[in-house]
């Protein structure tokens, strides 16, 4: 039923996006679209705008000139994968006719319809996408700011945080207490500090076998939770201690210097190796083009991902919020793909697609051990909404060749969302 569920969500995704592009083969003269952001969601919207619409001009604005997926980032904390194999170039969305401007962006006019670059540049458009991914809420955690991330890193973005927590681990003595703190959502990828705990421990399996993961949680339920605890203990035993909210879980003060952390009820934990995962928002970016609401997150219609807030800005990716569609880089794309397929239309003067949308988030609790969860969603008056029966999860007491299917069916899932993206 998982397998089914899961080919039916990428078929529905399919359908959102392919049914359009016969729109696509018109011109649209001098069509100015500006992408900010290159990963997951801004990607796809580049490089599908690019397929839908050749005639529009599309300009990607990202400062890295190599991007580094978080998906997958646990597995090398755990040792599963190298560093390089995260990391895509953009060669194939130069490739595929899309610009790609190296520079960070740093403010919007809306009104004028520019954008300011850090090279001093200003770009001007017809449309512009933001998928500028998430930023750390800095003040939410007495003591947790940017100085402290560099002594209890958060790796929340793939890149030199992610670096800095590998050689913490691997500098931590065997019998040391490896503490997560973990937020409330929403946040970036909902399940991802659990199998960070499981890659975690598999490292530590094999290299400080005496050595504790602690887990303290800002809530009492997550993603998956039954079959993350079921896979623990399988394969980890004892090693991963998970703290609830109403336990007690949620960190309220963290300081750096100790690598201690308070509880909200006053009790207190040190580390060897402290891994704190911060409340989250959008993207600077879209604070400054004037999206985001007072949680600090982007509303946008249902049918189009364009921003409620300011019109002619579509918002997708981790950034936006999307009902019941988990921010993650499967969720990106397929928004990326609707918006592309959107803007298109608009630019050409045809009539949008049906918006139909669809996730599915694999994790690794250990080598050959995978487990999922999908959902299919719909567009319904302005809102992102599930589609009654759709929600599917791998099954609890499943064998373990099911878990080896699910463990292949992550890999598959990321080599060819990549080369769907980045390659050529």
């Amino acid at each position: 039923m998982m397998q089914r569920r899961a080919w039916l969500a990428g078929s529905l995704c399919a359908a959102a996006t392919i049914g359009t592009p016969a729109l696509a083969r018109t011109q649209a003269g001098a069509a100015r679209v500006v992408v900010v952001g290159g990963g997951f969601g801004g990607g796809t919207a580049a490089r599908y705008l690019r397929q839908y619409a050749p005639g529009i001009h599309v300009t990607l604005v990202e400062p890295a000139t190599r991007f580094y997926t978080c998906p997958y980032s646990n597995l090398f904390l755990g040792g599963l994968r190298t560093w390089e194999s995260l990391g895509h170039g953009y060669d194939g969305l130069l490739v595929a006719g899309v610009q790609i401007v190296h520079a960070t962006a740093q403010d919007i006019d809306a009104h004028a319809r520019t954008l300011k670059l850090s090279d001093g540049n200003t770009l001007s458009w017809d449309k512009l996408v933001l998928s500028p991914g998430v930023d750390m809420r800095w003040d939410a955690i007495q003591g947790y700011d940017q100085a402290a991330a560099e002594k209890a890193p958060h790796a929340w973005k793939a890149g030199p945080q992610t670096l800095l927590l590998r050689r913490q681990m691997e500098a931590m003595p065997d019998g040391g207490t490896f503490l997560m703190a973990i937020p409330d959502t929403p946040y970036r990828c909902p399940p991802g500090p659990y199998e960070r705990a499981a890659m975690v421990a598999h490292y530590f399996k094999q290299h400080k076998p005496r050595s504790k993961i602690l887990l303290l949680d800002a809530k009492n339920n997550f993603s998956k939770k039954a079959l993350f605890l079921q896979g623990w203990k399988a394969l980890y035993g004892d090693m991963i201690e998970w703290v609830s909210l109403a336990e007690d879980g949620q960190v309220v003060r963290v300081d750096p210097a100790t690598l201690e952390v308070e509880t909200f009820f006053g009790e207190r934990h040190k580390a060897n190796v402290l891994n704190v995962i911060p409340p989250q928002k959008a993207g600077f970016i879209a604070d400054r083009a004037g999206v985001t609401d007072r949680g600090g997150w982007v509303p946008v219609k249902g049918e189009t991902f364009e921003s409620t807030l300011v019109p002619g800005i579509h918002v997708v990716g981790d950034a936006s919020l999307a009902g019941p569609m988990p921010k993650s880089g499967f969720s990106a794309n397929n928004q990326g793909k609707l918006v592309a397929a959107v803007v298109a239309a608009e630019l050409l003067g045809k009539p949008v697609p049906t918006a139909w949308f669809a996730n599915t988030c694999y994790s690794l609790i250990g080598p050959g051990y995978g487990i999922a969860v999908s959902g299919i969603y719909e567009a319904k008056e302005g809102r992102v909404v599930d589609i009654h029966g759709s929600n599917a999860t791998s099954p609890l007491n499943a064998d373990l060749a099911f878990r080896a299917a699910e463990a292949r069916y992550g890999a598959s899932w990321y080599a060819s969302i990549s080369k769907d993206i980045w390659d050529r």
